[in-house]
């Protein structure tokens, strides 16, 4: 809705200029520049936030307290499901070793031995994104020890006003504030049905799987998604700056200058994207069209040396005015009579 809104008011402001367009022109006029209707694709997007998340995600604790012996490996590698972790002695081993250890090196490799670590196993096969812990440190049985994520994903909050849009097999594309210039294409596969409420707005959650994960992927990044609603579809687009509100105040286009003057075709449009307007009626694919933009004067032909970017002042010290950003020059006012 907002994107429409911006499109009429656009096209209003662009408009507005239909009467300067058969003044006589002053300074330069104003200048024409040549586009085309085009048939290209249209499709319909709902852009949202979402970060990077582990579709499953696994914490592995101790089945007791006790000492962490050895660690076999590190964060960001790849593991299998039955894959020993780490090694650890219970509390009790932890003090028959330290026992022997006083008495000597040889009742300490004999108990050592006898007395066998706990492995640390694997639950799932995944990537390990979490090591809490070092070798020799005490751990009790709630402590975490490793995270383990099978799949990364890309979870997203949707507005309710746009959720019914939203379908399970929808195309996405996505890229990440830290890598903007790589695009990872993904399917929607689960809208969740319980929303949350925040700031009085109810969202809920969409999980979108990567069609390929890439290694750049890191848990909790941030990405920016582009989900299409709507398949693409052949039509008419010319850019936003060409639709006007003609002398018949009608929704127009410039088609053709004749003798310096614009000539204009009323129109139908649809859809906005972006740069571009859908039109549905009065143009056809190739069609020429017009918008205006002011003409360039260098600044070395203005023989006072002023700046063109600040008010000049007349004679009696008023100003009158400097130049103006956009393509077309708001109408002087009308001479009031006598």
């Amino acid at each position: 809705m907002k994107k429409i809104i911006i499109v009429l008011v656009i096209a209003a402001l662009a408009g507005g200029g239909w009467y300067v367009l058969g003044k006589k022109k002053a300074n330069g006029g104003p200048r024409y520049i040549p586009a085309q209707a085009e048939f290209k694709d249209l499709s319909e997007y709902v852009e949202i936030t979402g970060y990077v998340a582990p579709l499953n995600r696994v914490e592995i604790q101790p089945s007791s307290s006790g000492r962490i012996e050895e660690i076999l490996v590190e964060e960001g590698e790849k593991i299998e499901a039955g894959e020993v972790l780490a090694l650890m002695s219970s509390s009790d081993r932890v003090a028959i070793l330290d026992a022997a250890r006083a008495a000597g090196d040889d009742q300490y490799a004999q108990w050592k031995e006898t007395y066998k670590p706990i492995k640390l196993i694997a639950p799932i096969s995944g990537t390990l994104i979490l090591k809490n812990v070092v070798e020799g440190q005490t751990v009790g049985g709630s402590t975490v020890l490793f995270a383990v994520s099978d799949k990364l994903i890309l979870e997203a909050t949707v507005d309710e006003s746009d959720i019914g849009k939203i379908k399970p097999g929808q195309q996405a594309g996505i890229t990440l504030d830290a890598y903007p210039d790589k695009l990872v294409t993904g399917k929607v596969f689960q809208i969740l049905d319980e929303g949350a409420t925040s700031n009085n707005v109810i969202t809920y959650k969409v999980k979108i799987r990567p069609d390929r994960v890439p290694s750049f992927f890191k848990s909790q990044m941030t990405a920016n998604i582009k989900v299409r609603i709507s398949a693409g579809r052949k039509v008419i687009l010319i850019p936003f700056q060409a639709v006007v509100i003609g002398p018949s105040g009608a929704t127009s286009v410039i088609t053709s200058i004749k003798g310096g003057k614009p000539a204009y075709t009323d129109i139908v449009t649809g859809a906005n994207e972006g740069k571009f307007v859908e039109v549905t009626s009065g143009l056809e694919d190739g069609a020429p069209v017009y918008y205006t933009g002011r003409a360039y004067r260098p600044q070395q032909d203005d023989a006072s040396g002023a700046n063109p970017l600040m008010p000049r002042m007349n004679r009696r010290g008023a100003s009158t005015g400097g130049a103006r950003s956009g393509g077309v020059a708001a109408p002087a006012a009308a001479p009031r009579g006598n």
